[in-house]
């Protein structure tokens, strides 16, 4: 491990009371891999990505890095371990605007006392490790977003850090940078071998860089998991509705048993569930509750009889139509393929929605809690 967080807790004094940012937060992070964190604003993700990077200390629990107790340091040694284990990407790209693009580059070897023949050589090394060997002697007002910010990624990655920070470092770009950049990004793993940590509450850029994710919400960590365990299987209503574009939809339903196996029951209908959900329920002894049944959008589907519902709204996306459907009190969104044909859910249309077993997640209504795991 390159990393290694126990009992981490961060507190902050609020006049008379103290706010508790980060709650026990336990975290172990491979060499090599690439972790993305993610929550909502004031999730503590940032704070997290603080303590990472020494630039603040936790309140309580360990936290060891290439198996070094920093907890311990002092402010000098923290300073030591910044500027000799870790590289930083902000949301701000923080370019000096008199200074070329090598030149910003070298900087973190300037101060840490290269000879200026050396820092230039690694310098332009760095650039062109991010695609910007014809950019050396650009400043920063003749390059564009994306350029300028991989100038901040050269200058992070010039002194070979063990690891590798970005907060957030694709939030000040437009819709179509963001996209190259994540693509650059992913080439950029290829080239250098570091680990990894990056901050951000865009879930696309977490799904497609992320070895791993961590979900965060309110100081605690709710899962962490690769992208395709924490889609398929979310530990709690949060993480459900979290992870998924559009989001997942809730029902109230009932968790039943017929026959020794389960199914779950609403609006009249009965689903059996999947041979293996019946297995991890069954190892469980979960009983009979009512539950909150959760079901993604492009997971349900339009039939002759099922769940009762009227279109408020129909999205044409192109391959597929959105469509907003009000059941029960609930709003549930529905993705119906269209298959190259015209499609036409005129509002207040009447439809019926079923959905198969091996898809329905089932949560405890009273501990939020998926109940399979």
């Amino acid at each position: 491990m390159i990393l290694e967080m126990r009992d981490i807790c961060k507190d902050y004094p609020m006049g008379k009371s103290v706010a508790h940012i980060l709650k026990n937060v336990n975290l172990d992070v491979e060499e090599g891999e690439y972790l993305a964190i993610m929550g909502p604003s004031g999730s503590g993700k940032t704070t997290l990505m603080n303590l990472i990077g020494c630039l603040d200390v936790p309140t309580s629990g360990s936290y060891l890095l290439g198996g070094r107790d920093v907890t311990t340091c002092n402010n000098k040694q923290l300073a030591e371990v910044r500027n000799k284990e870790l590289g930083f990407v902000f949301q701000s790209f923080n370019l000096l605007p008199k200074l070329t693009a090598v030149e910003n580059v070298a900087l973190p070897l300037l101060y840490g006392g290269v000879k200026k023949a050396e820092r230039l050589e690694r310098a332009r090394a760095a650039l062109e490790t991010v695609g910007l060997s014809d950019r050396v002697d650009h400043r920063p007002d003749q390059l564009s977003g994306g350029q300028r910010q991989r100038v901040a990624i050269g200058r992070a990655i010039v002194r070979d850090p063990a690891v590798f920070l970005m907060d957030e470092p694709l939030s000040n770009l437009d819709a179509k940078l963001r996209n190259q950049m994540r693509a650059e990004l992913i080439k950029l793993r290829q080239r250098i071998d570091t680990t990894f940590i990056y901050v951000t509450h865009d879930q696309t850029e977490a799904m497609t860089l992320g070895d791993r994710i961590v979900i965060m919400k309110d100081g605690f960590i709710q899962q962490i998991g690769t992208p395709q365990e924490v889609f398929d299987h979310p530990a709690n209503l949060f993480v459900a509705g979290f992870i998924g574009t559009p989001q997942m939809n809730f029902f109230d339903a009932r968790l039943i048993k017929q026959n020794g196996r389960y199914a779950v029951t609403l609006d009249g209908i009965t689903v059996e569930l999947a041979d293996d959900k019946q297995a991890r329920l069954s190892a469980k002894d979960v009983p009979e509750q009512d539950i909150v049944l959760g079901v993604r959008p492009d997971h349900i589907m339009l039939c002759a009889d099922g769940v009762r519902g009227k279109v408020d709204v129909s999205e044409l996306m192109g391959s597929s139509v959105h469509l907003h459907i009000s059941t029960n009190g609930h709003d549930v969104v529905v993705i119906v393929p269209t298959n190259g044909n015209a499609a036409h859910f005129p509002m207040g249309s009447e439809v019926n929605m079923i959905f198969g077993g091996n898809v329905a997640h089932v949560f405890s209504k009273e501990t939020e809690k998926n109940l399979e795991w």
